[in-house]
């Protein structure tokens, strides 16, 4: 069994951390194959709901080199970043501690992260790290998976995953149900279409992974 946790961090040198309190409605995410390869110096980030607003806090942004838009399309753009050398990264730490960062989201105040880890005592030595560098660091949400091999496979995205289980924990998936689509929107601060989209598509990523292939 792995350990999941799901941590908020913020630090005002933490990567792109004046981009996104400059621009808090933008959606940045950490591309998964460079955020576990720190020592290329080059990460990638996909942003959605960016434009010029975005590249200007970028180009102003000290913990930012150099930067490039490498690619467009209907979900956004993918950005090449190179980090100046005063930012922090949490990654390199998470790798030390044998753990793996899988994923990165931006939040409006700082990132979102989601890791994985053999044991509760390297989520606390990563925990000590954040304390002593100054980082705040707050646990969302833990809880057990299958295994390295089983949680790399299930396709589903954190916001996926936060709708399906606020749905269950609500009885939205009981006979009768017990919450709408209304409520749980409340819950999650976002439109009962966007909580009905994540239902279906988290759903659909499950039955892919843990059905269809068997």
């Amino acid at each position: 069994m792995s350990l999941i946790a799901t941590v908020h961090i913020a630090h005002a040198d933490l990567a792109l951390a004046p981009t996104i309190r400059e621009c808090p409605d933008v959606r940045i995410r950490v591309m998964p194959q460079s955020a576990t390869d720190p020592e290329t110096g080059l990460f990638f980030f996909h942003v959605e709901n960016g434009g010029q607003a975005l590249e200007a806090a970028i180009e102003h942004d000290h913990t930012v080199a150099e930067w490039t838009r490498v690619a467009e399309s209907d979900s956004g753009s993918v950005y090449r970043l190179e980090h100046a050398p005063e930012t922090i990264l949490l990654s390199p730490k998470t790798l030390e501690l044998g753990g793996l960062m899988r994923e990165a989201t931006s939040d409006g105040t700082g990132w979102s992260v989601r890791l994985q880890f053999d044991d509760r005592e390297a989520l606390s030595r990563l925990w000590k790290h954040c304390k002593d560098e100054g980082i705040a660091f707050e646990l969302q949400r833990l809880f057990r998976d299958q295994s390295w091999v089983d949680a790399e496979m299930t396709a589903l995205t954190g916001p996926q995953l936060d709708a399906l289980v606020t749905a269950y924990e609500a009885g939205y998936f009981e006979e009768p149900r017990t919450s709408s689509l209304e409520e749980l929107a409340d819950r999650l601060d976002i439109s009962p279409t966007a909580v009905g989209g994540r239902i279906r598509r988290g759903t659909a990523a499950l039955i892919e992974t843990t059905l269809a292939e068997r």
